[in-house]
């Protein structure tokens, strides 16, 4: 199959795009999508000032919000996107949220900004999915891995790149943070409705609806708890709703989708070993990722007393590695030894970071000594492990599942950053003095450890005997259960 037409399943493309072309173009959005999850953190001081909210709780809606209604509606859109051109679903998804991004630079009050947010979220849910749907659809089942690498490298360094880049924007004010967006996807906007070939969609059926009610109100439920735990106090009965909710509501749907002729996600997909050992490793590589993140940053700037500009440039090696990692190494490494090795390595190269930062920083600031060495092994472990684990898990889904399948690993990676950052604040706590800043920290950065060593099993043992790429993309063709299959 050398010819567009003949990847998309026989139809000829409307419009003449290469598959580069097609991954440089859904990139732009992913990098949207995935900056925006953590480039608003450092921008929460400025905007508390300058639209007079003093209540924290409130203006944590402005991130919260954002990453709930994300996490709730991935799979939902993964699954509407199945039956419809894939590029329309993409390029409504960028429109959405350029809008929306435009608006939150605008916003009068903060009521507008989390209302614009929500907005916001709602084309990044549409974005993700359809972005890698687009991607594996448009090209060669041999090139799958190397181009989900590529996307999962760029995706990851976004999000890590998020508090340098929101450091520089928010030096010049807090809705360049959100003005940024405009310009990218106006860009994107253009080139793909120019460029972007027709990808149809299958004949799935449409979403149960059951289903969907179930995983939305699931995992936004879930998501709400552990974002709000330590605002809203763990033994709070909003906190407890909203957990024993959401785990009766993910139960029900693991029922529904067990028992169910028209399940939301095919019950198939998790019988393959790549994909679910793939979203094993989702969920927990993405808790240390989710605390690592906010821990450095805390310290450089709250213990350290480092501006966001100067933390930000501080951080910025760590994320340079993903793309060297990404690009060069891993093709080769997972080629050679397997996707649960590359893991298992990358996942402890992150855990080796974060015990250095927990036995070396110190009080008085020492970059070179104490902070710089973690953030490069931090960011080699995410050059090896985020881009495996999503090539990995996507190179093992049918076409008809492309987009429900992404979703679903995306669904994950977003619950655990959401635990990790609830763990690494309920560890660290509200500690009284400097010492006990520091001894918060180092306990706080051991437990990240532990959550990066046990992600280094679960890739071992879950995707030990995982098929190297060329025997995953052929196996890409082969339907996975009666309701998913190759159209």
């Amino acid at each position: 199959m050398n010819s567009l037409s003949q990847r998309v399943g026989g139809a000829a493309p409307s419009r003449n795009a290469s598959a580069p072309l097609v991954l440089v173009i859904v990139c732009a959005g992913v990098v949207l999508a995935s900056l925006d999850l953590f480039i608003v953190n450092v921008a929460l001081p400025s905007i508390a000032r300058d639209l007079h909210q003093r209540n924290l709780s409130t203006l944590s809606w402005v991130l919260n919000g954002y990453a709930i209604l994300y996490a709730a509606l991935l799979v939902l859109f993964g699954r509407i996107a199945e039956r419809f051109d894939r590029e329309r679903g993409f390029l409504l998804g960028v429109l959405i949220f350029t809008a929306a991004s435009a608006a939150c630079g605008l916003a009068p009050s903060l009521g507008a900004l989390i209302g614009c947010r929500l907005v916001q979220a709602v084309g990044a849910a549409l974005m993700t999915p359809t972005s890698l749907g687009l991607i594996l659809a448009t090209t060669a089942p041999e090139r799958r891995h190397s181009a989900v690498r590529t996307w999962a490298a760029i995706g990851g360094l976004a999000a890590a790149l998020g508090p340098v880049v929101g450091g520089l924007l928010v030096a010049a004010g807090w809705r360049w943070v959100f003005f940024v967006n405009v310009p990218v996807g106006i860009v994107a906007l253009a080139v793909g409705w120019w460029r972007l070939p027709r990808v149809p969609g299958h004949p799935v059926a449409p979403p149960n609806a059951a289903g969907a009610l179930l995983v939305t109100a699931g995992i936004g439920a879930l998501t709400l708890g552990l974002v709000e735990g330590n605002a809203w106090g763990w033994g709070s009965p909003r906190v407890l709703a909203a957990l024993i909710l959401g785990a009766v509501a993910v139960a029900a749907f693991a029922r529904h989708t067990r028992t169910r002729p028209n399940p939301l996600i095919d019950p198939g997909l998790f019988r393959v070993r790549s994909f679910s050992g793939a979203s094993a490793v989702s969920l927990t590589f993405s808790v240390a990722f989710g605390a690592m993140l906010l821990s450095i940053v805390l310290w450089m700037q709250n213990v350290w007393g480092w501006s966001a500009l100067h933390t930000g440039l501080a951080f910025a090696p760590g994320p340079l590695m993903v793309p060297v990692c990404s690009f060069l190494l891993v093709g080769r490494l997972i080629a050679r030894f397997g996707p649960g090795r590359v893991i298992a390595v990358g996942s402890l190269f992150y855990a080796a970071g974060v015990v250095w930062w927990a036995l070396r920083a110190g009080l008085h600031p020492d970059y070179l000594g104490q902070v710089l060495p973690g953030t490069l092994l931090t960011g080699i472990g995410v050059g090896l492990t985020m881009p495996t684990f999503m090539a990995t898990g996507s190179a093992a889904l049918p076409p008809a599942a492309f987009a429900t399948g992404s979703a679903v690993l995306n669904m994950l990676r977003q619950v655990g950053l959401a635990v990790g950052v609830a763990l690494f604040v309920a560890v660290l706590g509200t500690p009284a003095g400097r010492s006990a800043q520091a001894a918060g920290f180092e306990r706080a950065w051991l437990v990240i450890a532990g959550a990066a060593v046990l992600s280094a099993a679960v890739g071992r043992l879950g995707l030990g005997a995982a098929p190297r790429p060329a025997v995953a993309a052929d196996a890409v063709s082969a339907p996975v259960g009666p309701s998913v299959g190759v159209s």
